[in-house]
């Protein structure tokens, strides 16, 4: 018998079914911010914790996988790359690091945009404790550093070695592949240069022949992606790791240092978790702790398709704690979190609004704001003295 939609495991392509609104009136900008209001006015004594998607980090110019523009919905061929195929496929791999090459520069130059300073001010608000990502943009520790973020599918910021586990900072590691790859180095400069990768509108960009997916990936169709080079783990290369049986490994290199096929080990790849490849047990124990301390829930950029992120929105629901979301277009299993919610309840129980979080959560920051000045309630520990929402603008020219 095949498991529910909701228990099924990723990746998960088709687009989900529109939402309800909860409330009714939360269609609208206003509406659901007053909607957001009730939701943080009930006093708890347990923080709220957001859990965050691809969704969020759109308004800074990245790729999601099923938003309006997503790469689901104008790539139907994609497919991500998954754990077992990056390992055992030096093909695979070719592939792998030359499109992260090309899409490099964009991620790096990045930011965190009004939805991820609109977290740092609930958080200063003393409102979010802590932050559960799917993201591996790093934008949440950079927003707001002053409250713990629970990275769940790891991070782009640094490679890692799949035998004996060094971490390597990703900024080198692109020096290091432009060295290898100098034709694909000039390529690159050249097409930066052009400005092939200024624009972020999808439709432009395959124009001009450039496929931008999610996590750094832009695929250039019928490039030579099987003449990219990459480097060998340079711990491994000076201290070869054993076999599985337990004899001697082999690291080998070519003349410029390139990983080569006889090698036994000294993979590199990105410190992210890969489809097909397990959540670290004590990332995956974090999460279930700050859910497990946690008076609300609020998912904000998500459609939850990822098991190990549903699983957590399940788990809120089980323990009866308040749930917003805040996503374009539906959400997996959405009617099991919506079950059991009070028709004329205005958003102390359930939220459910696809108002786009960059616009939604600044606006909210500076309702709650006045909110607390008008009432004076004691401001808690850092937030900050501005008013009418001065801390959002602070935090978005710092």
């Amino acid at each position: 018998m095949s498991k529910p939609l909701y228990y099924a495991r990723i990746p998960y392509k088709d687009v989900f079914a529109k939402p309800d609104i909860i409330p009714r009136g939360a269609d609208t900008l206003e509406g659901a911010v007053a909607a957001l209001r009730e939701f943080f006015k009930a006093p708890l004594q347990k923080p709220t914790v957001v859990l965050s998607g691809a969704g969020l980090s759109v308004a800074s110019g990245l790729a999601d996988y099923r938003g309006p523009k997503g790469t689901y919905r104008v790539n139907k061929n994609f497919r991500p790359i998954f754990y077992q195929e990056f390992t055992g496929n030096h093909e695979a791999r070719k592939r792998y690091w030359a499109r992260s090459f090309l899409g490099w520069p964009t991620l790096s130059h990045a930011k965190p945009n009004k939805g991820h300073h609109g977290v740092a001010s609930l958080a200063r608000l003393g409102l979010v404790s802590s932050v559960i990502t799917q993201n591996v943009d790093s934008f949440h520790p950079t927003a707001h550093p002053e409250i713990p973020t629970i990275e769940l599918h790891g991070y782009l910021r640094s490679v890692v070695c799949t035998s004996c586990r060094s971490e390597f900072p990703r900024a080198p590691f692109q020096e290091e592949l432009a060295r290898l790859n100098p034709r694909w180095a000039a390529f690159l400069a050249e097409a930066i240069a052009e400005g092939a990768f200024d624009t972020e509108n999808p439709e432009e960009r395959r124009s001009r022949g450039i496929r931008s997916n999610p996590d750094g990936d832009i695929d250039v169709p019928d490039a030579p992606y099987s003449t990219f080079r990459y480097p060998a783990c340079p711990t491994c290369l000076s201290n070869p790791p054993p076999k599985a049986d337990g004899s001697l490994g082999i690291v080998e290199i070519d003349n410029d240092g390139a990983w080569q096929p006889r090698s036994s080990g000294a993979i590199l790849k990105p410190a992210v978790v890969m489809f097909g490849e397990s959540i670290n047990d004590q990332v995956k124990k974090a999460a279930e702790v700050a859910i497990d301390g946690a008076g609300r829930l609020l998912i904000l950029g998500t459609s939850l398709a990822t098991y190990s992120a549903w699983r957590l929105a399940k788990k809120a629901k089980d323990m009866g704690m308040p749930i917003a979301i805040v996503n374009m277009g539906g959400v997996r299993g959405e009617n099991i979190l919506l079950e059991g919610v009070d028709p004329h309840q205005n958003g102390a129980q359930i939220v459910r609004t696809e108002i786009l979080t960059e616009e939604l959560l600044p606006l909210l920051v500076e309702e709650l704001q006045r909110e607390a000045y008008a009432t004076g309630r004691p401001r808690p520990a850092g937030v900050p003295l501005e008013r009418n929402g001065g801390a959002v603008f602070k935090d978005m020219l710092s």
